[in-house]
């Protein structure tokens, strides 16, 4: 404006309030379009609001300083001659924020969809999760029940000494969270209890062998993670044998993995017993839902004996 011949003193003023105009009209644009979203018939309200709304600010930019200074002729005349130039200025400034604007919007609105997306599949997986594991303990229970039954007339101290054994295991169990992970060790001791359950019921018969290495004591598994394989191996193995049978349990570090091993030997040509499958089922379920993975549980059936193979992530 000096180089037209505009004093300074006017120009910087004229500068400073077509400055705050500018900020004005931006402002009011982002706020528009950061929470309203045209579509279909009211798409023209992208272009029609920075249209009027610079149109609005450069009207009253001009009428503002023409009533200030109003005696300035050389300046009035500049400013009547600069107003379409103002006005394309500010509408393009103003479309392009407004288009900005809606970027923006739409990527925060698809952030936040992504993000209760993914707090809802958290959600399910910890339901699901929980479901599980409270079909886990009735289905535990009822077994155990009615093996207590079983032994009620014919054997009632060894069902009296059941009972105490379950009372002890479910003491140590049902009370702990769910969605938390225990030591190796703890597992372990859980698993003792429940073994020293069945052993009321098969006496002699059940001989587990556990090979764990000391130093794998203080990884960290979900709780009763073993506890329905061995209770399958059990099934398994010593149902319609009169003999003692040996199941194998075996832990070991592998990189970043703690694999947890379960065989016991079965007569394959004996009729499978009656059952649901839940223990094997529950297992690599939880294990799918904790880690999004369905290579972590694998079986294998080879010369009378079954194996079951855990493999477990540590993460540091």
């Amino acid at each position: 404006m000096k180089y037209y011949g505009v004093e300074a003193e006017i120009a910087g003023v004229d500068s400073i309030v077509f400055a705050l105009v500018f900020l004005g009209g931006v402002f009011v644009v982002d706020r528009v379009f950061g929470l309203f979203t045209p579509k279909g018939k009211n798409g023209w309200l992208l272009f029609a609001v920075p249209f009027f709304l610079s149109l609005i600010g450069t009207l009253a930019h001009g009428y503002g300083m023409a009533w200030l200074y109003r005696s300035a002729d050389h300046y009035l005349e500049f400013l009547s001659f600069g107003f379409y130039l103002r006005w394309a200025i500010l509408a393009l400034a103003e479309l392009l924020v407004a288009l900005l604007a809606l970027v923006v919007s739409k990527l925060e609105r698809q952030e936040e969809i992504q993000q209760r997306e993914a707090q809802m599949l958290q959600l399910s997986k910890d339901a699901e999760l929980a479901q599980l594991r409270q079909q886990l303990q009735p289905h535990f229970l009822f077994n155990s029940l009615n093996s207590i039954n079983a032994l009620v007339g014919s054997q009632p101290q060894k069902a009296r000494e059941m009972v105490l054994q379950l009372s002890e295991f479910l003491r140590g169990t049902i009370r702990k969270d769910s969605q938390s992970w225990i030591s190796l060790k703890e597992e372990l001791n859980y698993l003792k209890l429940y073994l020293e359950i069945e052993r009321v019921r098969f006496g002699h018969r059940l001989v587990v062998d556990f090979e764990v290495e000391p130093s794998l004591e203080d990884s960290k598994i979900p709780q009763l993670l073993i506890q329905p394989l061995v209770e399958n191996a059990i099934k398994h193995g010593l149902y319609g044998v009169t003999g003692a049978v040996k199941i194998d349990l075996k832990c070991r570090k592998e990189g970043n993995y703690l694999i947890l091993e379960v065989s016991n030997p079965f007569d394959p040509e004996s009729a499978a017993p009656e059952g649901t499958g839940f223990g094997l089922s529950s297992v690599g379920r939880r294990l799918y839902l904790l880690f999004g993975r369905k290579d972590l549980l694998n079986t294998e059936s080879m010369s009378g004996v079954f194996r079951v193979e855990l493999k477990i992530p540590q993460y540091q």
